[in-house]
C-alpha cells in the first residue's frame, strides 16, 4: 500500500497516477490499482469494466467518451509499448472546456491517467505490439458513445506525429466531429 503516486493536471478531476513498483533481480511486482489508496487520495470510483488493446506503431485510437445516463470514466496505463495518452474536457461549463492534458505512458515508466467522465479519451501508439489496459467506470453504450475528431485544429493538440511514418485510424474516428459541432457531456 501507499506505491502511487497522484498528482493533479491542468484539468479539474484528471489525475496522472505513477506507480512505484518493488523491484529485484527477477523483475518487478506492482498494484495496477488499489481502492483505499484511490480513496485516500480523493479518487472514490467503482470500476466495472475492464477493457484492454493493442495497437500497432501510428495508431490513433479516439477521442472517444460518453454521454448521460450512462457515462464513463476511465483508469488508463500501458502495459507494453509507448503511448501518447490525451484527455479533453468536454464537460458544459467547465471553466477548461476544449482544454486537453497528455503526456507519455509506457510499459516502462508506469504512469496512469485517471479521466472522469465528461473527458474525451485518445491516444497515438508510439510503438509496435503497445498494449493499452483500462478500467471503466461504466458500461459501454453505443447509444451514448460520442466521439471528438482527435486532429481537431480548434484543439491544438500536441501530437508527437514526428514519432511515426504513419497515423492509422478507424474509419468511424476519420469522420468525427470538431469541438464546435460535438454534444458536450
Amino acid at each position: 500500500m501507499g506505491r502511487f503516486k497522484f498528482e493533479k493536471t491542468n484539468i479539474p478531476g484528471v489525475l496522472e497516477i505513477t506507480i512505484d513498483p518493488f523491484r529485484d533481480p527477477r523483475g518487478y511486482f506492482m498494484e495496477a490499482h488499489n481502492q483505499a489508496d484511490f480513496k485516500k487520495n480523493g479518487l472514490e470510483v467503482n470500476f466495472i469494466q475492464d477493457n484492454e488493446s493493442k495497437s500497432e506503431k501510428g495508431t490513433v485510437r479516439g477521442l472517444h467518451y460518453q454521454i448521460n445516463p450512462n457515462p464513463m470514466g476511465k483508469l488508463v496505463r500501458c502495459v507494453t509499448g509507448r503511448i501518447f495518452d490525451v484527455g479533453v474536457d468536454v464537460r458544459k461549463g467547465s471553466a477548461t472546456f476544449g482544454q486537453w492534458v497528455g503526456r507519455i505512458l509506457s510499459g516502462e515508466n508506469k504512469k496512469m491517467f485517471y479521466f472522469p467522465p465528461g473527458i474525451a479519451h485518445g491516444f497515438l501508439c508510439l510503438e509496435d505490439d503497445t498494449y493499452v489496459y483500462y478500467k471503466c467506470t461504466g458500461l459501454y453504450s453505443p447509444k451514448d458513445e460520442r466521439a471528438l475528431l482527435w486532429n481537431d485544429p480548434g484543439l491544438g493538440i500536441a501530437w508527437p506525429l514526428d514519432q511515426v511514418k504513419e497515423v492509422l485510424v478507424s474509419d468511424k474516428d476519420k469522420v468525427n466531429p470538431g469541438l464546435k459541432e460535438i454534444e458536450a457531456f
